[in-house]
């Protein structure tokens, strides 16, 4: 370390400081004193001292300090401990150490790093990510002076992108092991399906089969449900590198969520069964919407929107017209997520029935559709989104303009714009004034005359119903006339479609939530649940103690008690088994106890198993990339001279330091030391 005196004033000004000091002692301590003319003159020299220190602080020096620092060069021993390398990766551990031990003695630095995080070497690790391995080196040693890695695997990547697409301030030195001339195997290399699917819905399982040296042998493939056998289809290996894909439809009857597992049977002569058997997880839930359409009589938008809603399978519908009788009872037992008033209510007062009235007044989502048969006056008491006045039974033509600031869907203004070529619709005529709370989604255009007057706009009022209204007659020309000029109702489709999904989402309102960090865990990782509980205006509250009770698919329980706190909002279970779970987790919130369910997924992910094959061209292509070397198992010794022979120097780092001197404590604790022997010695002497 350097040290060095920095001025902020001339130099000359600290001879002021010492004349300073000695003028003051000389003006107290130059008359005679009742003590020797030695201590007087000790006593004058600290006080001197003690003065030009003081004096010399207020010019405000500064110290300067320099560091300077040896970074040895350093290497890191990069160890894939993935489960491909457990056969040939620990008889070259002990090689590896010696390596160790020859470096350090030439003045290298060396850290062994494993491919997981922590120092296991058993050889577990399920699946291999040499990118986001040597991502992690490059962040652990910035700063230091890391010249050379060296990387011991069989090149085989199964997760993120190909570490030969990365930049690295080091080089790679790859030591490769493993066999590169694939066994002779059939596997399941990939099998995709929908993480979702609705209860009694049909739904596809796809499965990719791939083989090597089968030649001229069949295989079986079985899809089972628990243990009831969906499908079984043969495979006829007609080459030595084989590849099929095979397609189940299958459905499910049970909801929740299912394991499907596809099976090969064993052919003679594989290297491994490990991958003859794939499993995949897909949620069933009866999720289906109901909605009700009510309308006043037969009328051709009740075709266009069955059509319409048909389009998706989430939505059940239900229809009944009122002119034609009474609402049948079964559809009054129903339980509905949307009702769509056509025409209603009416002019002729079929609307005024404790059935209708019921469900007008209720909490579900309505869908307000005006017609010529609708009385104008009901209308605006319950549709909550617009007031029509002064209308006389007179009619506009006009056309929809959509509002492009309306964003609680993503709706395309672009083609929203065809709205302008669709024909012209009834519209009563008046004055027209928006409730508080209505988001406009279509403006009324009359001609080339765009207004301001609502056609399509949806509320949710204070009580939390969303209602829309929309006041045209003739929606299905619309629909009719798209399809002549474009051969699709994609723009009418699309608006009708996210309509009703908007009006007939399920809002969670719920105070207690207790909901999986992820859908989907790792057995190598631990299960993470969150925790919110919240207050009558909805603040987070905490210091519940929670119940937690997690079911596994064989039936067997295990329960859980914690406390929900704002620190550590989340609760984690480590050690499950791969499979379907799900949990009940209670809590007495507001002295009521509150409950709620959930489902998450645990799996064991071994990608390892589905490719054994070393890659050693990839290994080679980035420690030429790099500048390092490719290395063979049995050619440790040559990679052992090319380290000693190309070691980089040690790397110097200095680090510079300025500080006031006024702020160095043993400068403090000096003065106040001086003033102390001062004044210790006149106070026993019997003069201060």
């Amino acid at each position: 370390m350097q040290s060095g005196l920095l001025f902020t004033t001339p130099v000359w000004f600290v001879l002021l400081c010492v004349a300073a000091g000695a003028l003051y002692a000389w003006f107290l301590y130059s008359q005679e004193a009742p003590w020797s003319k030695t201590i007087n003159t000790a006593l004058a020299l600290v006080r001197g001292i003690l003065v030009a220190l003081i004096c010399f602080l207020l010019l405000g020096p500064r110290v300067k300090n320099i560091e300077t620092t040896t970074h040895q060069a350093t290497a890191v021993l990069a160890i894939d401990n993935s489960s491909s390398m457990k056969e040939v990766a620990p008889p070259l551990l002990e090689s590896f150490l010696e390596l160790e031990e020859k470096l350090r003695a030439e003045g290298y630095q060396i850290s062994v790093v494993p491919l997981s995080e922590g120092d296991s070497l058993r050889f577990e690790e399920g699946k291999t990510n040499l990118s986001s391995f040597l991502g992690r080196i490059k962040n652990q040693f910035e700063g230091e002076n890391l010249t050379d890695v060296i990387l011991l695997s069989d090149g085989i990547v199964n997760e993120g992108s190909s570490p030969v697409f990365g930049t690295y301030p080091f080089k790679i030195h790859s030591v490769a092991v493993g066999d590169t001339i694939p066994a002779r195997d059939i596997q399941i290399t990939h099998v995709r399906a929908n993480q979702v699917a609705f209860l009694g819905n049909q739904f596809p399982i796809q499965v990719d089969i791939s083989a090597f040296g089968m030649r001229g042998q069949r295989a079986h493939v079985t899809l089972r449900q628990g243990n009831r056998v969906l499908g079984t289809k043969s495979v006829n290996i007609a080459e030595d590198n084989f590849f099929e894909t095979i397609e189940w439809m299958t459905t499910s009857p049970e909801k929740g969520l299912q394991r499907f597992t596809i099976e090969l049977n064993t052919l003679p002569g594989e290297r491994t069964q490990s991958n003859n058997r794939r499993d995949v997880y897909i949620d069933i839930i009866d999720g289906r919407e109901n909605i009700l359409i009510l309308a006043l009589s037969p009328h051709p938008d009740l075709k266009a929107l069955r059509s319409i809603i048909s389009l998706n399978d989430n939505f059940e519908l239900d229809m009944h017209i009122l002119s034609l009788g009474p609402i049948p009872s079964e559809l009054l037992k129903k339980k509905y997520d949307l009702v769509i008033f056509h025409q209603l209510p009416d002019l002729y007062n079929l609307w005024n029935n404790s059935e209708v009235t019921n469900l007008i007044n209720s909490e579900i989502p309505a869908w307000f559709i005006y017609g010529g048969q609708t009385s104008v006056s009901v209308f605006n008491r319950v549709n909550k989104n617009v007031m029509i006045t002064g209308g006389n039974a007179q009619q506009d033509r006009v056309t929809g303009r959509f509002n492009k600031s309306f964003t609680a869907v993503v709706l395309d203004p672009q083609r929203l714009s065809r709205l302008d070529r669709l024909p012209p619709i009834a519209t009563p005529f008046g004055e027209y004034a928006v409730v508080p709370g209505s988001e406009i989604i279509l403006y009324q255009r009359i001609g080339n005359l765009d207004t301001e007057r609502p056609l399509l706009s949806i509320n949710v009022g204070n009580d939390g119903r969303k209602t829309a209204a929309f006041l045209g007659d003739g929606l299905w020309l619309w629909r009719q006339e798209e399809f002549s000029q474009t051969g699709k109702t994609e723009v009418t489709d699309e608006l009708i479609l996210k309509l009703i999904q908007l009006l007939s989402i399920k809002e969670d309102k719920r105070k207690f939530r207790v909901t999986p960090a992820d859908r989907e865990f790792n057995t190598r990782e631990p299960v993470i649940l969150l925790t919110e509980v919240y207050n009558d205006v909805y603040e987070k509250i905490y210091g519940q103690e929670v119940t937690l009770k997690i079911t596994n698919e064989d039936n067997e329980s295990s329960t859980y008690t914690y406390v929900n706190t704002e620190g550590q909002p989340e609760f984690r279970i480590s050690g499950l088994k791969e499979g379907a779970y799900r949990y009940t987790a209670s809590a007495l919130i507001n002295n009521q106890m509150e409950q709620v369910e959930g489902r998450f997924l645990v799996r064991d992910i071994d990608l390892e198993s589905i490719n054994m094959t070393a890659d050693h061209g990839m290994l080679r292509q980035l420690a030429a990339k790099t500048g390092g070397g490719f290395y063979l198992e049995n050619q440790m010794p040559e990679l052992f001279q090319q380290l000693k022979s190309s070691k980089s120097p040690d790397r110097l780092s200095s680090s510079e330091e300025v500080v006031e001197i006024i702020h160095l404590k043993w400068l403090f604790f000096l003065l106040v030391l001086l003033a102390t022997m001062e004044w210790a010695v006149r106070k026993y002497l019997g003069q201060y």
